[in-house]
């Protein structure tokens, strides 16, 4: 007799409760996979994971505070066993290749129907990459060709900066950003200008442009 399939326990992180609530309900149906806790934010997802360690963890990239790939980049680094997939309306190749670069086993666009979410969270459990089908070819093979490369500015920033830089670009001013990490607004202050160093950028609006470009933050035009 064969001992029945390893339970897949997921935790879902998106800022928007209808969309956990209908990945919900698309997972209740599939036999074998268990949404074990929910996340609005990367930093509620990362204190969930510490608490449930969840197999699988579908991530949404767009999200406030701290966005989905800075969120997968500490599970990749603080929970290797734990698989992520990034969650996106866009098929957008910059994010496509920072989720690849940072760790993620997945990407997986809004609009897949139930028989894409079982797939590709059964594929990563195997230790697989899956993209949607939608993401096209060009992506993977971009990414193939530059992935020995030299990193990214983006990737150059430590992860203190890119926090820092997404709560610029969410229009947070230094004293909130100060009283929401925990440091001085000094502090705040330095990176700020740190950062506007290595990334050769003069004013706030041209980082906001940046982590737009980046997919750290999304435009709303």
């Amino acid at each position: 007799m064969t001992a029945a399939p390893k339970l897949i326990r997921v935790l879902l992180a998106d800022n928007h409760t209808l969309v956990r609530a209908g990945l919900r309900a698309l997972l209740q149906n599939i036999e074998g996979i268990q949404v074990i806790a929910e996340a609005g934010d990367g930093r509620e997802a990362l204190g969930l994971i510490a608490e449930h360690q969840p197999d699988v963890v579908l991530m949404d990239i767009a999200m406030p505070e701290m966005n989905g790939l800075e969120a997968a980049a500490h599970v990749v680094k603080e929970f290797p066993q734990v698989r992520v997939i990034m969650l996106s309306m866009h098929a957008n190749e910059e994010y496509v290749l920072q989720a690849l670069r940072i760790g993620a086993m997945g990407y997986l666009l809004k609009d897949a129907g139930i028989s894409e979410l079982e797939v590709a969270i059964r594929a990563i459990c195997q230790g697989e990459t899956y993209l949607s089908p939608a993401v096209s070819k060009h992506v993977v093979a971009n990414y193939l060709q530059r992935v020995s490369d030299e990193s990214s500015s983006l990737t150059q920033l430590t992860s203190r900066q890119r926090e820092i830089l997404q709560l610029i670009a969410e229009g947070r001013s230094t004293k909130e950003i100060a009283e929401l990490l925990y440091i001085s607004v000094k502090t705040v202050e330095t990176h700020r200008m740190q950062l506007m160093k290595r990334l050769d950028i003069h004013d706030v609006a041209g980082l906001v442009r940046y982590a737009i470009r980046m997919g750290l933050v999304i435009s709303d035009s």
